[in-house]
């Protein structure tokens, strides 16, 4: 039965409030979190081992994609594309060789975060790689086909970015949805919320993007004012950034 005010079910008495989203499809965890906890297990092993077979094995099975997803991403992240090789897959194999050889150097005893310290040294790797091909290129390539070539290796990278923005949201909706009765308390709050995670989940789909007319579509889907429907959007825009920040530095968040 449905109260005429709110449109809403009416109460049952049950004081448990009844969740917007009841049931979510499951989906494989993303590749993504590429920097995890068994990764910086399996480096421990790795160090601790003599025997050189098991290292080679820690190393293909459970630290590769790692050295691999964070290659890519510093690349793109600061724009490397100054580079000798053809195709950047090859450059991204340099650094994998690179962070390899920096693996014995790595002292996990000291306190160091794995993530962090090769990101640092990746990030220098590539500074120096960088600035020493930009230097070779001006001298010896025709302008033209240099800036042609950097539009190319920049459309690449854009695309790339896109992926990681697109993996990236839906671990935030996934956070959203969980965390939803713990961010708002009110019930219009939540349903503002819920219209948002939404929209983002539908993004693809989504013909409108501007400001008015979303705000018009989420007032259509919930009833709600638009002064609710800002304060809601403003506390979902700082989580927005903050899980973003925490999803850069640590290549995964906590769900």
């Amino acid at each position: 039965m449905l109260n005429k005010k709110t449109k809403e079910p009416a109460a049952t008495g049950s004081s448990t409030p009844e969740p917007i989203i009841k049931k979510k499809r499951g989906r494989k965890p993303s590749k993504k979190q590429y920097f995890t906890a068994d990764v910086d297990a399996a480096i421990k092993e790795y160090l601790a081992s003599s025997n050189q077979e098991e290292r080679n094995y820690i190393y293909k099975n459970r630290i590769h994609y790692a050295f691999y997803k964070l290659a890519e991403n510093l690349i793109h992240t600061f724009k490397f594309y100054y580079t000798e090789v053809d195709d950047l897959e090859d450059l991204k194999h340099e650094v994998c060789c690179f962070f390899l050889e920096k693996l014995d150097y790595f002292k996990p005893e000291k306190g160091s975060k794995a993530f962090s310290y090769f990101s640092i040294v990746g990030k220098n790797y590539l500074i120096l790689y960088n600035n020493n091909n930009y230097k070779k290129k001006k001298i010896k390539a025709d302008p033209l086909a240099a800036d042609e070539d950097e539009g190319v290796l920049r459309q690449l990278g854009r695309d790339e970015r896109k992926q990681d923005i697109k993996d990236f949201i839906d671990y935030y909706t996934d956070y959203v949805d969980k965390h939803m009765f713990t961010l708002f308390k009110k019930d219009h709050d939540r349903k503002v919320c819920d219209a948002v995670n939404i929209l983002f989940k539908r993004r693809e789909n989504l013909e409108i993007f501007n400001k008015k007319a979303l705000y018009i579509y989420i007032r259509e889907m919930t009833g709600v004012e638009t002064p609710v429907i800002t304060k809601v959007t403003k506390i979902l825009k700082k989580l927005y950034r903050k899980l973003y920040t925490e999803y850069s530095e640590n290549g995964h968040i906590k769900i």
